[in-house]
């Protein structure tokens, strides 16, 4: 990898998550009142899980993008209030169906939902989110935003799939890598924006470039995921260090440190993954700092956060705006 010079869109200092939070407050409190709501049922143990896992911090990134993006439309609605629940929805239910497709007992620092109840449990009350999520859709009374979320659901299951194909595969590119990605993480994060602009009525270049916004941001937002799975503390990344290796998956810095490794450096990578053996983890470790591929990892991250940002151009400025701009620039910039 070239070196180069620290780039502008990593600024020097932090930037302040919650103040970012702060511009959507009243609206996420009203959202979350109807996670709560919707999360009522008389079988107890649907509440007991439910609550669980929403109320067990996370940044709730996925209804902020779509309300900061409605807010630099316009004004939110009720309708954009039921769309960022029933993201959050989608989100928590893919969270729950990962963890235990993954074998994972932390969640957010916390004990994940199926190491507490069990796996049979945490998977049918995330098809329970998936199933609410739907009915509070069709609350909207829009063909257009059940058409995008019924695609949204569609590809992420395809890339849940697709990850799957790929565990234990060191073989597996870049490109490959990307695709999956895409699919799994992004294009909820584009669905979000995406939905702001629909419902907010916005012309379809703008709802293109919304989720253009939100597909690039989903991106990035996984790759820095991926180079702390080899940077960060425990306590920073909220699950343990190393659990991406532990399960297999050949996520960028190992493709890359692969690819740039010397032929046994590229053994060491490569039989972890196969062998998705977590006690290798020091060795791998040594040859993804050795190999820069986490720098790599990194510069690709902001290259998809530019991109993000170049998306907006399309909007009038506001504080809102400000505010997608900055979250793209968090989310290469953040450790955890």
């Amino acid at each position: 990898m070239t070196s180069h010079s620290p780039s502008p869109l990593i600024a020097p200092a932090a930037i302040d998550f919650d103040s970012i939070k702060t511009l959507t407050e009243h609206d996420a409190k009203a959202v979350d009142q109807l996670i709560i709501n919707e999360l009522s049922s008389d079988v107890i143990l649907i509440n007991q899980i439910g609550h669980y896992i929403v109320g067990n911090g996370g940044k709730r990134l996925r209804p902020m993008l779509l309300l900061l993006a409605a807010k630099a439309l316009g004004e939110t609605s009720d309708k954009h209030l039921i769309l960022a629940a029933v993201i959050e929805f989608i989100h928590t239910a893919t969270l729950l169906h990962d963890d235990v497709v993954d074998e994972s007992d932390l969640r957010r620092g916390k004990e994940s939902a199926n190491a507490v109840w069990g796996n049979a449990a945490s998977v049918l009350v995330g098809d329970y989110l998936y199933s609410s999520a739907f009915e509070m859709m069709v609350r909207t009374g829009n063909m257009r935003v059940m058409e995008i979320l019924s695609k949204t659901t569609t590809a992420i299951a395809e890339g849940e799939v697709l990850q799957l194909l790929n565990c234990n595969n060191p073989e597996t590119t870049e490109k490959k890598y990307l695709e999956v990605i895409a699919r799994k993480t992004a294009i909820l994060f584009s669905a979000a924006t995406r939905l702001a602009a629909v419902i907010s009525e916005a012309s379809a270049e703008v709802e293109d470039r919304l989720a253009q916004y939100g597909q690039h941001l989903g991106i990035a937002f996984q790759l820095i995921d991926d180079a702390l799975d080899y940077k960060a503390t425990k306590e920073e990344l909220g699950k343990n260090l190393g659990d991406d290796l532990a399960e297999g998956k050949p996520t960028l810095p190992l493709i890359y440190a692969i690819e740039h490794g010397s032929e046994n450096e590229a053994k060491t990578v490569t039989d972890a993954i196969k062998n998705g053996n977590r006690d290798a983890f020091n060795e791998v470790y040594a040859v993804v700092q050795r190999t820069r591929a986490i720098e790599y990892t990194e510069q690709r991250a902001e290259e998809e956060a530019r991109k993000a940002i170049d998306a907006l151009s399309v909007l009038p400025d506001s504080e809102y705006k400000d505010a997608l701009i900055l979250l793209a620039k968090f989310s290469v910039q953040r450790n955890y």
